[in-house]
């Protein structure tokens, strides 16, 4: 072989490695920032979940079980709870909830069931020992006095529950650049500054970001509030769909960074963990919807839930989180 050809030989070899080389630093790069991400991560969301436990006064297990449930091996339901912070000036620094969604998770199915609670409903409220409205059980009882509410309703126990505020939505939302939701009505609505009319949506698929999703999840004025609770389980699943997408785990750390001190809850870093694995599987969600008509009672406006409505979705919810099975597997 002649000098030139081994020097063509050499400088191919040396180009080609060149070009491996090219290719291969980028990619142990990111392998390198994934696993520094994702050990960062870890420590963001380990911390914020820490800062946002909250525990109840009633202690790790609800009052309608015999043990308390690991959602690691067992059924298990959250109630979701959605305040309005700006309120409390007016009421002495109290909130209602202006959303709630209860949710079962049954472990072999890897299955969840919603139902949301319309914020007028007329239901017995034990901390003020009478019916009214479930939106005031969190002004006179907190975050217990809602639970205790909701528990009396359907006669279930929650387990566990999960509190944020419109700041909180509007950032995890804007963190995750934005949620897809199929808007089912045009309308328009305040925005979280209560500036009328600064929202308006057209009907149709489309990119929300923050204060649109959370003026669809608001907006009372078009319909209903069972209508309403089906648009709020709808973003409510736009933002599990957008959360568990390979593009969003860059933005977890904003995601997290924006719940900071908007959120509670009485889960720990390990349970919360746990529910990845329904998030895995692909999200089977069923949404409920409880049957009523409006009402007015001595002046004032309520809605009247249909008692056959109630017991059904009650039966429901409590056949999915069986909880005859998760006692016998506490026995285990």
């Amino acid at each position: 072989m002649n000098t030139r050809s081994s020097k063509s030989l050499a400088q191919k070899k040396r180009i080609r490695r060149k070009r491996v080389l090219r290719i291969l630093i980028p990619i142990l790069a990111i392998g390198i920032g994934a696993a520094s991400y994702g050990g960062y991560l870890f420590t963001k969301a380990s911390e914020v979940a820490a800062n946002s436990k909250e525990e109840l006064a009633r202690g790790e297990q609800s009052e309608k079980r015999e043990w308390a449930v690991n959602p690691l091996k067992d059924n298990v339901s959250i109630l979701f709870m959605g305040v309005d912070d700006s309120q409390a000036r007016d009421l002495g620094g109290a909130t209602r909830t202006d959303a709630l969604i209860l949710a079962t998770f049954n472990i072999e199915q890897k299955t969840i069931k919603m139902v949301s609670i319309p914020r007028d409903s007329y239901v017995y409220i034990p901390v003020e020992k009478k019916r009214d409205k479930i939106t005031h059980a969190h002004v006179f009882g907190g975050t217990e006095g809602t639970i205790e509410t909701v528990e009396e309703l359907f006669d279930i126990p929650v387990d566990y529950y999960s509190k944020l505020n419109f700041e909180a939505f509007i950032d995890v939302v804007d963190a995750l650049n934005g949620i897809k939701v199929d808007v089912p009505v045009t309308f328009t609505e305040q925005d979280s500054k209560d500036t009328a009319d600064a929202i308006h949506l057209t009907e149709g698929l489309q990119k929300l970001n923050g204060e649109e999703a959370l003026a669809l999840a608001r907006t009372r004025k078009i319909d209903n509030d069972i209508e309403r609770g089906k648009r709020q389980q709808l973003v409510l699943r736009a933002i599990m769909d957008k959360a568990v997408s390979v593009g969003s785990i860059t933005k977890y750390g904003d995601v997290m960074e924006s719940m900071g001190d908007n959120v509670t809850t009485n889960l720990d870093f390990g349970e919360i963990l746990s529910f990845f694995n329904y998030l895995k599987a692909g999200i089977q969600m069923e949404s409920l919807a409880l049957d009523g008509e409006d009402a007015t009672i001595d002046g004032t406006y309520y809605y009247q839930l249909d008692d056959t409505s109630v017991t059904d979705i009650a039966e429901t919810l409590n056949d999915h989180l069986d909880t005859t099975s998760t006692i016998a597997s506490n026995l285990e």
